[in-house]
């Protein structure tokens, strides 16, 4: 911890956690995800099918492997993948293994995604989710399941018999309270069980910089509009922050509700909120807006490596997260006078967000099948 960058320390003193969003084979092969957790304080790593579509169809580094599996790769590209991706989770889990014992299990996870193409099918994503957790058979995993209508019975079910769950693509305050009540009633249905409950752990990753991508053009498309111009400005590059703000007084509602106290006494893990889509989209935002603007107790962002980089380098760090609350539902407040709707921009991000992660599904197994050619 000597060794790490001041504003990463900083970040790590205010009790928040960074994870890496990115994960490669050369970052385990160099030994750097072991050094940047000593250096940087980095606590965990995330993936997607994106990252994973990215490293394996343009990383030399597993051409041999993919050879070596060319029969695999024509008639399974699937299983294929699942191979190497489960490799390199292992061998990520196995490296930070340190920093999980070191937290007391609080941090140390890597995270595996089920399959975009079960994002609506339950049963499909529990027996999935059930394979996987097997398969790489390590403490510190995480798996990851999409906040739709049909994901949240599966983490419930996950959370009920004491897997880990990263649950990603939430956007609105509402499907957060839906996956916050599915964390708990998971819990509970463990311990009605009689099994135990402080060793099973949760993260609610919630997106924050599209949000601003999908809303900003919408506001400037107001500059004509001599009633509503001055406000669409002032809001501009303002609701991602305030919807992630407004998500964490949700949190801290809930922490200090009697039902999260009976699971508490019991020794249960917060389900910590993650930000995720931390990276700048604009380029007219500082390149760490969604890192300094996001900080606050028992709350992990995961940053990609440009991301993480440019907080290293100039990052500010201050307890952010609470500061101007009022502020922030007044901004929200005034973007439903304008006529633009959230909840619906949000239910829009995450059918984007399933689809995006299937393009590069697709993408990812078409790369691998052509091995087998």
């Amino acid at each position: 911890m000597q060794t790490a960058s001041a504003p990463l320390v900083e970040l790590h003193r205010l009790g928040q956690s960074i994870w890496f969003d990115f994960i490669r084979r050369d970052l385990l092969d160099s030994g750097e995800l072991a050094r940047m957790a000593e250096r940087d304080c980095l606590m965990g790593v995330t993936s997607n099918p994106a990252i994973f579509e990215k490293a394996i169809a343009s990383g030399r580094e597993y051409r041999a492997d993919l050879a070596a599996m060319k029969e695999l790769c024509a008639r399974d590209p699937k299983r294929a993948y699942e191979r190497l991706a489960i490799a390199d989770i292992q061998r990520a889990c196995d490296q930070l293994a340190p920093v999980h014992a070191r937290s007391g299990g609080r941090d140390g996870y890597i995270s595996l995604e089920v399959s975009p193409k079960l994002a609506h099918d339950t049963a499909g994503t529990l027996e999935e989710a059930r394979r996987l957790w097997s398969e790489v058979a390590r403490a510190n995993l995480m798996i990851k399941v999409p906040a739709t209508k049909a994901g949240v019975p599966a983490i419930r079910a996950l959370i009920a018999e004491g897997v880990h769950v990263n649950v990603t693509l939430l956007f609105s305050v509402d499907a957060y309270l839906a996956v916050a009540d599915a964390y708990m009633s998971g819990l509970e249905e463990r311990a009605a069980r009689g099994g135990r409950i402080d060793a099973t752990s949760s993260v609610a990753s919630f997106f924050v910089s599209r949000v601003d991508s999908a809303l900003d053009p919408r506001l400037d498309a107001l500059a004509s509009d001599p009633a509503r111009a001055a406000t669409a400005a002032k809001l501009r590059g303002k609701i991602a922050i305030a919807n992630a703000k407004r998500a964490y007084q949700a949190y801290l509602g809930l922490s200090a509700s009697p039902r999260w106290q009976v699971l508490a006494a019991r020794g249960a893990r917060a389900q910590r909120l993650l930000w995720a889509s931390t990276g700048t989209k604009d380029a007219r935002y500082s390149d760490v807006r969604y890192v300094e603007e996001l900080i606050g107790p028992d709350t992990v962002n995961t940053v990609p490596p440009a991301t993480l980089d440019a907080f290293r380098d100039h990052g500010r760090a201050r307890a952010s997260l609470v500061e101007d609350a009022a502020e922030a539902q007044a901004q929200l407040d005034q973007l439903a006078l304008l006529g633009l709707d959230l909840d619906a921009t949000c239910e829009q991000l995450l059918s984007e967000g399933v689809k995006l992660f299937d393009t590069a599904f697709d993408t990812l197994l078409a790369a691998v099948a052509a091995q087998g050619k």
